[in-house]
């Protein structure tokens, strides 16, 4: 199962992200989306798995929910849009993360990719930083990685370009 992980889109799509995507099995989307267009956009091209962020208007909230947890073959998924990271998880979080901890924990927010392992929990960490044009960040990102059983695999972080220079 390959999968296209993005956040922090802000109402705009790079147009070379449906090109990195177009092996992807299902497009995940930690928050953020900025319109519903976006989110249906997305949705036409491949399955989507999305979350709604702090600037989601109440229509995107009434179609994606603040947390997202299923199983992506035998890998236990929580996707949210604040989360925080390892050894600093928002309080929000943090209870369930300790006491439940899922195999691989998706957040974006922060608009900084990461992806670490969280030794503590044994959980493995995403943020796949921000995809759109809109924020603080330099770069725009998206990840793409497979899963095989309970296997997460082939990661790459992807820069889509320089925030300023839109295409």
């Amino acid at each position: 199962m390959k999968i296209g992980l993005l956040s922090d889109t802000h109402g705009w799509l790079h147009p070379r992200l449906f090109y990195h995507f177009a092996e992807c099995d299902e497009i995940w989307h930690a928050g953020d989306i900025g319109t519903i267009e976006i989110a249906d956009e997305l949705a036409a091209f491949k399955p989507l798995r999305a979350v709604y962020g702090n600037v989601d208007n109440a229509l995107i909230r009434t179609v994606y929910k603040e947390n997202e947890i299923f199983s992506a073959q035998d890998v236990r998924v929580w996707i949210t849009h604040i989360g925080g990271y390892p050894g600093h998880y928002d309080k929000r979080v943090a209870h369930e993360l300790n006491s439940n901890p899922p195999d691989l924990f998706i957040c974006g927010h922060s608009h900084i990719a990461k992806v670490m392992y969280d030794d503590k929990l044994g959980i493995l960490f995403i943020n796949p930083g921000a995809a759109g044009h809109n924020g603080f960040h330099k770069f725009m990102t998206i990840v793409r990685f497979q899963i095989d059983g309970k296997k997460i695999h082939d990661f790459e972080m992807i820069e889509l370009g320089e925030r300023s220079k839109i295409i």
